[in-house]
């Protein structure tokens, strides 16, 4: 019960915590850095990489469980995210005017990775209270539709640590918190733009955060369940997280600052997930 509770506080920290400290950031600033975040995903992103490749996805075949079950898994959690992105940006892209032949296909600003463009479009038309809670909606369905895999992760990797808290458990606690602090940004800069008060933005953008602990507990309880619901739950947590990383955050990462940089960053990443795995 105790490591239970203790994953719920970890996962509040990184999703709450995270997105909270990117909104207060922004609200400070009332601006954004695609530099600074396009090379802090692709940190983040390598170190993800490592651990989903080199600690979670090994767990889950030393389950005994066969390969086949584990690979199909895997492409479950990532068609799963993969689908639900897919929907939501099929539904909003023909409101955002930029959304064109000649626009990548994937985000290539701070603002759209997480949908708040769409917010900002709203109330430059002045649209009425109905259409701006829409766009709180989508974000918000935008958010979670990162956060709770993230929080499977986090969650699927505490019932795999036989102590109360170790190693890759840890880092992904705070690399997710890393990771949100970007999205934080991006959802309060509009915020206040638009006229919320800098207090209500950051506390909105904070709540933002909490599907990471849904996932969590989710992520928790198939791996709490016996070697099959662990093997299950590290699949498909670590699926879904491939397809946020190579799918989502790696490409806008790439798109948001044009450089070799972000690439290094990755690579940097890697490693040290790897050192942190094995130290």
């Amino acid at each position: 019960m105790e490591k239970f509770w203790i994953l719920i506080q970890a996962t509040a920290l990184a999703g709450i915590g995270g997105t909270g400290l990117g909104g207060a950031i922004g609200a400070l600033f009332k601006r954004d850095s695609n530099k600074t975040a396009s090379l802090l995903l692709s940190f983040a992103a390598g170190v993800m990489v490592a651990i989903v490749c080199f600690d979670l996805i090994v767990s889950a075949i030393e389950t005994k469980t066969n390969v086949y079950i584990v690979s199909l898994a895997i492409s479950v959690g990532a068609g799963v995210v993969y689908l639900l992105n897919l929907f939501i940006d099929r539904v909003t892209n023909k409101e955002v005017s930029h959304i064109d032949k000649e626009h990548p296909e994937t985000a290539d600003d701070l603002d759209e990775i997480i949908h708040s463009n769409h917010l900002s479009v709203h109330i430059k038309k002045n649209d009425t209270r109905f259409s701006l809670f829409v766009a709180g909606v989508i974000m918000a369905c935008a958010i979670a539709l990162h956060n709770v895999p993230e929080g499977m992760t986090i969650g699927a990797s505490f019932a795999n640590t036989n102590g109360v808290m170790q190693g890759s458990a840890l880092v992904l606690a705070i690399l997710i918190g890393l990771h949100n602090i970007p999205e934080g940004m991006a959802i309060a800069v509009p915020l206040i733009n638009g006229g919320v008060k800098r207090r209500m933005a950051i506390l909105v953008t904070g709540l933002s955060g909490a599907p990471t602990i849904v996932g969590a507990i989710i992520g928790y309880w198939l791996g709490d369940i016996g070697p099959l619901g662990l093997a299950l739950s590290l699949s498909f947590a670590s699926g879904a997280m491939l397809y946020v990383v190579f799918g989502e955050i790696l490409p806008q990462s790439i798109l948001m600052y044009r450089s070799k940089l972000p690439a290094f960053f990755v690579m940097i990443g890697i490693l040290i997930g790897l050192i942190v795995i094995h130290s």
